[in-house]
């Protein structure tokens, strides 16, 4: 580390450290990343890509800067860090932005308006689908200007020149080849079946995509009719009777024992249905038998598949009632509710039951969970649909095993993965019917009639990828043939952007594109990411590594908690109770804003607090005087290091402050490594400093003074370097005060062996100057007023300790006289002068 003659400010301040040093890393090019000779001296970082549909909130720097500080301390480790960073743009949050912010709607059937401008947002206007998208694209475009700004800002150290966005050519390519090879192979499918859907978004939606919310409804009592009498059921979706295609059981529930096997009616609509077992059925819940109606629930569709049931559908895809009637139901009854959404159909079917006579009392309110799309207004119907999926549930034990292989950051967070992949109900849904979002590379033969051929599929050449189906022809087709008898149709569907984000490893890597690269960075070291997308993002790369390459994609997943606001709930945009970041950097600085972030544990939710933000900016600012005090002292000359007893305790505790951040680091526990670090720092700025300055001042020559400059010296290196990660400003401003170099890739600093003093002699001195402190601070007087004695009593060998380090604490306390009694316990009496 060459030095330089210090050039330290008069007044060092962290106003402005942000802009002026963010661009110089920028034009120097310090974080970009040199592919090294060896794969074992690369650090590769599989960073989340952000979902690009609004503005980022304080979470999510909260958990990147717990990327960044591992970042910065592999590259000062040593290792050739390969730091991308992504956005995820696609998908349903930047379609929804996009209507909200334009005030426009995708209708795939109008023509390409090539003069088309946005007008009035409060009127709603259609546009064609080329349209919107390029509405999107230009709305994602703006936001990923202004995230790159903050994460800048904030001071990631990601190498900008590699970054990616999930919609773009790079992604598109890697999703729609690897989509193309699993079906190949028989991994991807496609099939007609009950999926489900929000009504909302009118698009199907995933197993890890739910998320159940509490629901008001109410309990209905509903009489079916067996030639033995009325069999009661209790059902909180009356709209469904018409949907009804059995009467479930539990097969040991006497009370239906002589009915199984048997047929009933429904009330209302007179159709036939029969009466069956089902160890699914819960003898406790209601009447104990249920309706069994396609769709209403998952379990619907589990007695559906497994008695082998007729289907009778009677909800669209826009969450209204279809208008024809299933067969076997009354055509009349059933015309009341043709055409009507859910609510107003449960409102008229209710109204049915009134007047012939089969409602069995008045409904009774209740609240229970329903299914909801995490992103969705209205709960989910369950329709049937043709959809592409990737097979999971065959690939179970492999990926269990997957998760045993993977280190997880902190440990327990694997029995979350674990839970999921166990849970599994069904292979992996990646159709989505959007707009925005990458197409599947497919197009369909149309036969004689015009109707789609959905067993040959048409598919691109890989060397052509991506392709747009809906404006580019397939193979050996002209556009004359699009959608006419005997020619061709484009898969209308796009690919969820969880089937392009778990490919991230893939992207970045050079998957297919840059065999080197890929050959240096794959598998990847790191996953970070938050722990509520276990069972999405973290599940489905897993998934795909193990289908495209039979690997894990990583070596660690590093989970992050959720910020909680003040009432302890989760901060989220839907819940409105988020805080911009920005703000918070403009106030107390990037650096104070880290320092904060660095304070939540790997996988625990942190509470948000302005307090520990005022602590990180009085730290970063502490660290700038401390700096300049230090570089205010003549450089130590020669071969000078710390011989003095202070000076060598306090090397031999750097020692061990070093020892422990770098093992923390090393295992990806940030936080207890800068709370050692911190409480060092802490030490030597208040304790320490005052101790030895008027030592370091002495110019009289001889081994004290320059003792003390050396040791000052050397723990201010090594501090700045150790807190380089965590708060890169205001280190770096220091560093550049004495060295020509960057602290960022300054070596991380290693245990040095030279200080070979007691551990115990720094508390001890801690703990006499406070008392001297203390003392005068409860007679108010100056901190630099004269002690007339200060008498320590004590064991022998506190006192031994003590005694040595007598010089430094007569002239930090501007003591007169130093006196030591021996004593079964350490006291310290303080005599302020008259």
């Amino acid at each position: 580390m060459p030095e330089i003659t210090p050039h330290v400010p008069a007044r060092p301040s962290l106003d402005g450290l942000d802009v002026r040093w963010a661009a110089e890393w920028e034009r120097a090019g310090a974080y970009r990343f040199v592919p090294p000779a060896t794969r074992a001296e690369v650090f590769s970082i599989d960073t989340p890509p952000p979902t690009v549909s609004g503005s980022l909130h304080v979470g999510h720097v909260f958990s990147y800067t717990h990327t960044d500080i591992v970042a910065r301390f592999q590259r000062m480790r040593g290792r050739h860090v390969f730091y991308p960073m992504g956005w995820d743009d696609n998908g349903l949050p930047t379609e929804r932005r996009v209507q909200n912010h334009y005030g426009v709607r995708c209708d795939p059937s109008l023509p390409y308006d090539t003069g088309f401008t946005p007008g009035d947002r409060k009127r709603v206007t259609d546009v064609s689908r080329r349209n919107f998208i390029e509405l999107c694209e230009r709305l994602t475009a703006e936001d990923e200007r202004a995230f790159e700004e903050l994460w800048r800002r904030l001071g990631l150290s990601v190498d900008w020149s590699m970054t990616y966005s999930t919609i773009g050519h790079r992604a598109r390519r890697v999703a729609q080849q690897s989509f193309l090879r699993l079906l190949r192979r028989g991994e991807a499918y496609q099939a007609e079946a009950p999926t489900l859907w929000d009504v909302g978004f009118r698009t199907a939606v995933a197993q890890a995509e739910l998320e159940d919310r509490e629901h008001a409804g109410a309990w209905h009592r509903i009489a079916f009719h067996a030639p033995g009498g009325p069999v009661h059921v209790e059902t909180t979706r009356p709209e469904l009777l018409p949907a009804c295609v059995a009467l479930i059981a539990h097969p040991g529930d006497e009370r239906y024992a002589p009915l199984f096997g048997t047929t009933v009616t429904s009330p209302v609509f007179g159709a036939e249905v029969p009466l069956l077992a089902h160890p699914a059925a819960e003898r406790e819940r209601g009447a104990g038998i249920a309706m069994c109606c396609t769709f209403g629930d998952l379990t619907d569709v589990q007695w559906w598949r497994e008695l082998r049931l007729p289907a009778r559908t009677i909800i669209g895809r826009d969450g209204r009632i279809l208008p024809e009637p299933p067969s076997g139901v009354d055509a009349a009854a059933y015309g009341r509710l043709a055409g009507a959404t859910v609510h107003t159909a449960r409102q008229r079917v209710v109204e049915l039951l009134r007047e012939s006579g089969d409602l069995d009392g008045e409904p009774r309110p209740v609240t229970r969970p329903v299914k909801f799309y995490e992103k969705g207004d209205k709960p989910l119907e369950i329709v049937s649909s043709r959809q592409w999926f990737i097979r999971s549930l065959a690939h179970r034990d492999a990926l269990l095993r997957r998760g045993e292989e993977l280190t997880w950051h902190p440990a327990y967070m694997k029995a979350r993965y674990d839970d999921w992949v166990r849970g599994l109900n069904s292979d992996w849904l990646v159709s989505r019917q959007r707009f925005f979002g990458v197409p599947i590379p497919l197009w369909y033969p149309l036969d004689e009639h015009g109707e789609p051929r959905y067993d040959a599929p048409i598919l691109p050449d890989e060397d052509t990828l991506p392709v747009d189906p809906a404006s580019q022809l397939p193979p050996g087709y002209t556009e004359q043939q699009r959608g006419t008898p005997g020619g061709f149709a484009a898969e209308p569907d796009i690919l969820d952007t969880w089937a392009t984000s778990s490919l991230s490893p893939q992207i970045v890597c050079g998957w297919e594109e840059d065999p080197a690269r890929y050959a240096l960075t794959f598998p990847m070291d790191l996953r970070p990411q938050a722990h509520d997308i276990i069972r999405t993002w973290l599940f489905s790369t897993v998934l795909r590594s193990e289908l495209d390459a039979g690997v894990l994609p990583w070596r660690h997943a590093a989970l992050s908690g959720w910020i909680l606001d003040p009432d302890r709930k989760k901060m989220s945009k839907s819940r409105g109770n988020v805080v911009t970041p920005m703000d918070l950097l403009e106030r107390f600085s990037p650096d104070a804003v880290r320092y904060w972030a660095a304070g939540g544990r790997p996988g625990a939710d942190t509470t948000f607090d302005e307090g520990q933000l005022k602590i990180g900016r009085r730290l970063a600012t502490k660290l700038l005087n401390a700096a300049r005090f230090v570089l205010s002292f003549p450089a130590p000359t020669g071969e000078a290091t710390g011989s003095e007893p202070l000076d060598q305790a306090l090397l031999a505790a750097l020692d061990d402050v070093v020892r422990h951040a770098t093992a923390a680091l090393e295992a990806f526990e940030y936080t207890s490594a800068l709370e050692r670090i911190e409480r060092f720092f802490w030490f030597f700025c208040d304790d320490y400093l005052e101790l030895v300055k008027q030592r370091a001042y002495d110019e009289s020559g001889g081994p004290g003074p320059e003792s003390a400059r050396a040791t000052l010296r050397t723990a201010l290196s090594a501090l700045l370097r150790l807190l380089a990660p965590y708060v890169p400003y205001c280190t770096e401003e220091a560093w550049s005060w004495w060295h020509d170099d960057s602290v960022h890739l300054a070596p991380w600093p290693a245990p040095q062996g030279t200080g070979t003093g007691d551990g115990e002699l720094t508390g001890l001195a801690s703990t006499a100057i406070g008392a001297i402190r203390k003392a005068k601070s409860e007679a108010k007087v100056s901190m630099r007023a004269p002690v007339e004695t200060v008498r320590v009593h004590g064991p022998a060998r506190d006192l031994e300790l003590l005694g040595a380090i007598g010089a430094d604490l007569r002239a930090a306390g501007n003591v007169a006289a130093l006196e030591f009694t021996q004593a079964d316990e350490l006291r310290i009496d303080v005599a302020l002068g008259v």
